[in-house]
């Protein structure tokens, strides 16, 4: 009983003095990756180590795992394709991160929980992503991906 007094109050001090860690770890979360890149699919794994990933290259892939698992973050690319890289002045919407937006806005009791995070380079896309699931009552925010880190980091901090 005397220990448990002597440890407790010394935690107590440690408390005062800012020299106890206070945090906590979260639970683990559902996460699904949009991005073509390789790269970026080992990046993501490292950020959510201990979490339960599921990652897409392409829409379809995308929509599959939108539509049969529930999520508590959503990365969405707007580029999946190399020519999308170079301008946005081409035909095939239906094959970039917008589609799955798109489709998410059509399926509106899907996902409503997930926060979403637009990390494509293209803010001109990233910006009509948002716009499109923002309309449909989601939580969503555009991040470039250099600064993706210090996000995930603010939002899901381990």
């Amino acid at each position: 009983m005397l220990s448990h007094i002597v440890m407790s109050l010394f935690r107590s001090i440690l408390i005062k003095l800012k020299l106890a860690d206070l945090s906590a770890e979260r639970t683990p979360i559902t996460v699904l990756i949009l991005d073509d890149d390789e790269r970026r699919h080992r990046w993501f794994i490292k950020r959510f180590n201990g979490d339960d990933i599921d990652i897409a290259a392409n829409v379809d892939d995308a929509k599959e795992f939108l539509a049969e698992r529930s999520y508590d973050a959503i990365f969405l690319d707007h580029d999946l394709l190399p020519h999308h890289y170079e301008t946005n002045d081409h035909d095939d919407y239906a094959q970039t991160g917008y589609e799955v937006a798109r489709w998410l806005n059509e399926n509106p009791k899907l996902q409503r929980a997930a926060t979403i995070v637009v990390h494509t380079r293209n803010a001109d896309a990233a910006i009509r992503m948002v716009q499109l699931l923002r309309g449909s009552g989601r939580t969503v925010e555009y991040c470039a991906f250099p600064m993706l880190d210090l996000k995930i980091k603010n939002y899901w901090k381990r």
